[in-house]
């Protein structure tokens, strides 16, 4: 939680991690046509991965190049909550993946989501990424693809799904863990004195 810049970013907008962030957006509604299309479910999961695989490229190159920046740190997470979202309700509608364990990730996204909305609102800073839910989301996402890619029978269905399911497993719990490390900073920063500015 920060209610200010933090020490290392910057107020740039054109950056290049701000642009993949941007391009996994824009790709949502290229993958979720091919996923509920029948005849290019493969397509559609193989550009789902890659959309996911970007998170930990432009975080890698924000690092990197110093190119850290504060719009970065809530369009980042903001991109990954809608890709996951658009994902899961393409694979749901597919038949691919199960509803109850979609609500799980949705439920919990659309309220962490909320909170950080009304934070803004506020000018009580934003919710900082914490590791653990950068790992749960990363996790996530490479266990909703290979229970849906199973569940499509595509190449290796049984391996993938079963590996899918043991990483969805792992990954859901973590990230509630997280869920609960941000409750405590969403507690602390509405505790703090009001910001001026909205971080």
């Amino acid at each position: 939680m920060s209610e200010q810049a933090s020490a290392g970013s910057t107020s740039r907008i054109l950056t290049v991690p701000n642009l993949l962030s941007v391009l996994r957006i824009l790709l949502i509604p290229a993958f979720v046509y091919l996923i509920v299309h029948e005849g290019t479910e493969m397509a559609g999961m193989l550009l789902f991965a890659a959309v996911a695989a970007t998170d930990w490229v432009d975080g890698f190159i924000a690092r990197r190049t110093g190119q850290v920046s504060e719009l970065g740190k809530i369009l980042d997470p903001t991109a990954d909550r809608l890709a996951i979202a658009a994902g899961l309700i393409a694979m749901v509608v597919a038949g691919a993946f199960p509803l109850w364990a979609a609500l799980l990730i949705l439920v919990r996204d659309a309220l962490i989501l909320l909170a950080g909305a009304v934070l803004l609102l506020a000018r009580r800073g934003h919710i900082d990424v914490r590791f653990v839910g950068k790992v749960a989301t990363f996790g996530l996402m490479a266990g909703i693809t290979w229970i849906a890619w199973g569940n499509f029978g595509l190449p290796l269905a049984a391996a993938m799904k079963a590996m899918g399911w043991a990483v969805y497993a792992v990954a859901i719990v973590e990230y509630y863990v997280a869920t609960v490390l941000y409750a405590g900073d969403l507690y602390r920063a509405f505790a703090a004195p009001r910001t001026s500015r909205t971080a």
